[in-house]
């Protein structure tokens, strides 16, 4: 590391050139790529996945998307002569556009039309899945659609094409959160020279990344919400990242080192703490592939890049700009020494120390009451009942419940796969065990595919998608309906459609869940029980991580599911939680939890090499890190707090997640109850046995030791 900063800062110019160079050439890259973002989901070896193969191989004119064109008349019935002819002519019209295989007439179409006559809906068959479809022409049809609304006929839409259509470019909001950092930065660092290093190097990691994620995505299937979660995150660890370096330099340049002195001792102390902080949380991310749900796989990969080049630029573009502005840098007030100069931060220091035991409980005790509601927490898949109120996906859905009930908006589709010799009698008896099935409203008939080897059915429950109800009737259909019929008939059935395919999600993650969480945890308390010779910081360590997560799941439950203080964060809807969301929550929190335990631990750690005292230790380490600390927090917090600004749900959820949950780890966790436990701990918090301590090898965040300046 030291021959790294001394490189980048006598060579700032060369390095400067490189990442110019860089950020150009990826970003023409990019724009020569020409890629794109596609939300395609897919749950290989899973029911649903099995149901959608076979559509696709065996009836094309049905494994496009299926959205719905819903009408309602304000008066009268949907057949008056003041509704049908115009609903007609719609039906023809739409049927004309690009990318529509097929509509069907309400009026046609047996259980198209409610009981009392006044809403019924079209069926528009796309020629492709909703994530393949060309968003200009799902917006025609949305455009044709919705001039036929007037006075007496409302005319709607709903489905997953029309829904992706709707979805709102995602917003400048970021600009937000920098704002909120310039200030924190200006205030904690005394010098606009300071402040625009960790905003240089944020932005041009951030730059880069995206610019291979585009050139990625040319190649590979990456969701659309990947860019916007990795700017999230790389933008709020990049500014932290710098801001460590940056600080510790300030505190060099305070004991008389010159710049290119303080540069080098900067990177080969708080330098050595962003790589291995860094380090963690993209091991956090990649972990998630482990999980094999494809449709993961970009968002994690993408974020891990962004968050692994801005600890390439702390480490070696930081450097450069300190060899070109160091001298510009302002020192601040004090020698380094708290004991010598206290401050607020050593004072509060010394206010833990006198009562680490009553801190610790009430601290645990208001993280859990934080943490609470997640016990309650419902996984699933937001439908178009989470849309914005008036929005024409929800009027859709909510007339189509009115229509036809609550189950009507969460089918489920039934592949059928005939035997060799086409034998159609299993059907009807499929059919009428699906009806009497309890749970089910209302199941559709039989339709064949041209080589009479395929047949489809919707099954319509009687309960919502997101309800328990729902999940226990998939269960019964899979396990205790179809596999009779199919035994006695030779019949194979799967049972697929989207409230399938959650359950199956959730299904995948339970089962996976539990190596990902041991490979993430295992190698990250390897290396801190490596780095800092213990084995209670490692366990603690993984304890506090825990309550981090699960106080950022609670308050996500308590706002986007039970709708407390929903209006006032701007969330109009609530429904259950994405059933990915755990999965990313734990990764990203995981990181960057353990980014604030490096930096808080690893200043302690270089107090206690010193000196031998565990109190002195936990003391100096607080006081030296609590201020910056705590304004990377409020710069990550307000980060991710303004992606909550935005129109998209998902990235809502992940803004106001991560930023509960960085509040909670930096304010609560790591600046009262880490120390309150370090002091309870005193010298069993840097204990290891010794034989265990001489197989491991040594890895030293702090670096060597620093000599004083020479005086001259």
């Amino acid at each position: 590391m030291q021959r790294l900063a001394q490189w980048c800062h006598d060579r700032h110019r060369t390095v400067i050139a490189v990442w110019l160079t860089v950020i150009v050439g990826t970003g023409a890259l990019a724009g020569l790529a020409g890629g794109g973002f596609v939300d395609n989901f897919s749950l290989p070896s899973s029911e649903s996945q099995k149901a959608v193969d076979l559509l696709e191989q065996r009836f094309p004119q049905q494994a496009g998307d299926a959205s719905q064109v819903v009408f309602k008349a304000d008066t009268g019935t949907l057949a008056d002569a003041a509704h049908k002819p115009d609903i007609q002519a719609l039906v023809r019209e739409l049927a004309t556009l690009p990318s529509v295989a097929s509509v069907q007439d309400p009026f046609a179409s047996a259980g198209s039309v409610s009981r009392d006559g006044r809403i019924g809906f079209a069926t528009i068959v796309f020629d492709e899945q909703a994530s393949d479809l060309k968003r200009e022409d799902v917006e025609r049809v949305i455009a044709v659609a919705r001039a036929a609304d007037r006075d007496g006929l409302q005319v709607n839409l709903g489905g997953y094409a029309i829904k992706f259509a709707q979805q709102p470019e995602q917003s400048a909001t970021e600009i937000i959160g920098v704002g909120v950092a310039i200030v924190v930065l200006i205030v904690v660092l005394g010098s606009v020279a300071a402040m625009t290093m960790p905003l240089i190097v944020a932005f041009a990691s951030i730059g880069v990344a995206i610019a291979l994620v585009l050139v990625a995505s040319s190649m590979f299937d990456i969701a659309s919400f990947a860019p916007t979660l990795a700017v999230m995150i790389a933008l709020g660890v990049g500014i932290d990242y710098a801001l460590l370096i940056l600080n510790r330099f300030r505190g060099e340049r305070r004991r008389g080192n010159e710049v290119r002195d303080a540069t080098v001792n900067a990177l080969n102390t708080a330098g050595r703490s962003v790589l291995f902080a860094g380090t963690t949380v993209v091991i956090a991310l990649i972990g998630m592939l482990l999980l094999g749900i494809s449709f993961l796989n970009g968002p994690a990969l993408a974020s891990a890049l962004a968050v692994f080049l801005t600890m390439v630029g702390s480490l070696t573009l930081l450097p450069a700009l300190l060899g070109l502005f160091g001298h510009r840098v302002k020192l601040g007030k004090g020698t380094g020494d708290p004991d010598a100069n206290p401050g607020a931060w050593a004072k509060w220091a010394r206010i833990v120390e006198r009562r680490p035991r009553l801190l610790a409980v009430a601290t645990v005790a208001l993280i859990a009451v934080i943490a609470f509601p997640a016990l309650g927490m419902q996984l699933g898949s937001s439908d178009s009942g989470t849309d914005a109120p008036g929005s024409t996906t929800r009027l859709a859905y909510d007339q189509l419940s009115e229509g036809f009930g609550p189950g009507f908006n969460g089918p489920f589709l039934v592949v059928t796969e005939l035997p060799a010799g086409g034998d159609e009698a299993g059907l009807d008896e499929l059919n009428a065990a699906l009806a009497s099935t309890t749970g089910v409203a209302a199941v559709t008939p039989p339709t064949l595919n041209a080589d009479a080897d395929t047949a489809t059915m919707t099954v319509f429950p009687t309960s919502k998608p997101q309800d328990a109800a729902t999940q226990d009737l998939l269960e019964r259909l899979r396990s205790g309906t179809i596999p009779p019929v199919e035994r006695a008939t030779g019949i194979t059935a799967s049972v697929g459609g989207g409230t399938a395919t959650t359950a199956d999600l959730n299904d995948v993650l339970a089962g996976k869940l539990p190596l990902f969480v041991l490979v993430v945890v295992g190698l990250s308390l390897l290396l801190l029980a490596v780095v800092f010779r213990s084995l209670l910081i490692p366990a603690k360590a993984a304890v506090m991580n825990v309550l981090s997560i699960g106080a950022a799941l609670g308050v996500i439950t308590f706002v986007f599911q039970d709708g407390h203080l929903a209006s006032l964060l701007g969330v109009e809807t609530t429904g259950p939680i994405e059933a990915f969301f755990p999965v990313f929550v734990f990764a990203i929190v995981f990181g960057l939890s353990m980014d604030y335990e490096v930096f808080l631990v690893t200043r302690m750690h270089e107090e206690w090499e010193k000196g031998g005292d565990p109190a002195r230790a936990v003391r100096n380490g607080l006081a030296l890190t609590g201020k910056v600390i705590m304004a990377a927090a409020i710069i990550m917090v307000s980060v991710f707090g303004a992606f909550m600004l935005g129109d998209d749900r998902t990235i809502k959820l992940f803004g106001l997640g991560l930023a509960s949950a960085v509040f909670v780890d930096a304010f609560i966790i790591r600046l009262v109850l880490v120390p309150a436990l370090m002091f309870t701990f005193g010298r069993w918090s840097w204990w290891m046995p010794a034989g265990l301590e001489r197989r491991l090898p040594r890895l030293s965040v702090e670096g060597p030791p620093q000599p004083a300046p020479d005086p001259a």
